[in-house]
């Protein structure tokens, strides 16, 4: 365990409803259950204002064709909040990083600060595609590694020249952003292939996980800390998890047995074989907490990977895949183990969001700022 465990939420940039499928999929929509909310301005800023009323440092916003653009959709809902910050999740090769160096520093003036920068290199070739990118899964890894290198040293405050980088990637010739007075934000950053740990350990500054088993993920840290150490790096941690936190465990079950009845076989099969396709290694991990189950279970405990870890979204939603379910007590002591894990950053979802804020924040939240283990917002 390091320092105190920041929380952050999700942004529903593709709409939101009561099910699993049809609304914060972090990689494709299959169908949707449950009702829908349309993404508009204001819903999204009811969802905001929800996290900024509990202790959530920033929502995630996600990025891809099948959600709407994590930079405008931010910028406007800036206006409609006052201290919440952004974790905008972007494509490093589908954009200039020197543009993207005067868009955060920009984003950071007029929001006073508000900026958290998630890079997502991207492990679906077939999303990338409609990008026209077509490096292959090695090689895109290799193009955000040059990415941030260009990030971070067209940001330089203390650099006394414009900075210059010549490398497989990029040719970027005397260039400088001014990032004052808050400078560059903080880069979050996923991947769990080879190729993306040695851009994690190198140059990011929050490794970011989809959510398996404690002990799996306690492991991996220790593991990915020795290697940023060995490089003079200091690399912090955080999971991307759903949340069904209630008053009692009874009450939270029947929230994801609830969830689970909305779910169909095809909804099922349709996922397996997106996900067969994915390039992503993270992915593979989701896939691999069910892969020997065909079909839907009686009882959406029989998906427990861990006593309280639920691995249900993982059968229908591209992405993360596994919930913390149970009390809010139990579900605060879930997230104090992964913190003892070495994890200081909890992004959070849940099926609706706004609701889900309210439950969450008030319950398993309250008990985690009772017992001292949250960072302060500011």
């Amino acid at each position: 365990m390091s320092g105190k465990i920041h929380l952050h939420w999700y942004l529903p940039t593709n709409g939101d409803s009561r099910g699993l499928t049809g609304s914060g999929n972090d990689s494709h929509l299959i169908d949707f259950a449950g009702g829908y909310r349309a993404p508009t301005l204001a819903y999204l800023g009811e969802v905001a204002r929800a996290a900024e009323a509990q202790p959530f440092h920033a929502v995630l916003t996600p990025t891809g064709t099948w959600c709407e653009d994590a930079w405008i959709a931010t910028a406007a809902l800036s206006a409609e909040t006052k201290r919440l910050k952004f974790l905008v999740a972007f494509r490093p090769g589908l954009i200039s990083p020197t543009l993207v160096a005067h868009q955060a520093a920009t984003f950071q003036r007029v929001t006073q600060g508000r900026l958290l920068l998630n890079v997502v290199t991207g492990g679906d070739r077939f999303e990338q595609a409609r990008f026209g990118d077509h490096l292959d899964h090695d090689a895109r890894y290799e193009r955000t590694a040059e990415f941030i290198q260009v990030l971070r040293g067209v940001s330089d405050e203390s650099a006394q020249e414009p900075f210059s980088f010549k490398g497989k990637h990029y040719d970027i010739r005397e260039a400088r952003i001014n990032a004052a007075p808050y400078g560059l934000p903080q880069i979050f950053f996923g991947g769990a292939s080879g190729a993306a740990t040695e851009v994690a350990t190198s140059h990011s500054d929050v490794y970011l996980v989809w959510g398996r088993q404690p002990e799996i993920e306690a492991d991996n840290i220790k593991k990915l800390k020795a290697q940023a150490a060995a490089k003079g790096r200091d690399l912090k941690f955080g999971i991307r998890l759903h949340v069904i936190s209630r008053d009692t465990e009874d009450e939270a079950w029947a929230v994801a047995d609830k969830l689970l009845g909305w779910v169909s076989p095809d909804q099922v099969a349709n996922a397996k074989s997106l996900a067969a396709k994915s390039e992503s290694v993270g992915q593979s991990h989701m896939t691999a907490l069910h892969a020997e189950r065909d079909g839907l279970p009686k009882s959406a405990r029989e998906l427990q990977i861990h006593p309280g870890v639920w691995s249900g979204y993982g059968l229908v939603r591209g992405g993360a895949g596994t919930a913390l379910v149970g009390s809010h007590e139990q579900v605060a002591d879930l997230i104090e183990t992964y913190h003892k894990a070495g994890f200081d950053h909890f992004i959070f979802s849940g099926q609706p969001h706004l609701e889900e804020a309210w439950h969450f924040g008030e319950g398993a939240a309250a008990r985690l700022k009772s017992r001292g283990l949250l960072a302060p917002v500011s």
